[in-house]
């Protein structure tokens, strides 16, 4: 698995915007938190959209004085193959 979803947090950051469309920053944190019934540190949320961005897996575009998330290519590509890998994995589940 490729390091940038090693983390949980930044996988369940890739899968809300994918659902989503083009989410706020704050919905899609929002959304994480009501998944698992716990709120996020700012800090560290940011800090996981942070590596997204860097990795080149989510872009940032400016809406007012809300930040929209959307999924790049390349983090269209790297979601399905984990979807793939776990689809396998729970093929015979």
């Amino acid at each position: 698995m490729s390091k940038w979803l090693s983390s949980g947090l930044r996988r369940d950051v890739c899968v809300v915007v994918a659902s989503e469309g083009d989410p706020t920053k704050q919905s899609v944190k929002r959304a994480i938190e009501r998944k698992n019934d716990e709120r996020i540190r700012p800090k560290r949320f940011n800090g996981a959209v942070n590596k997204l961005e860097d990795a080149g897996i989510v872009e940032r575009e400016p809406d007012g004085v809300h930040d929209r998330l959307l999924l790049t290519d390349a983090g269209e590509q790297r979601l399905r193959e984990h979807r793939e890998w776990v689809a396998e994995r729970l093929a015979d589940w």
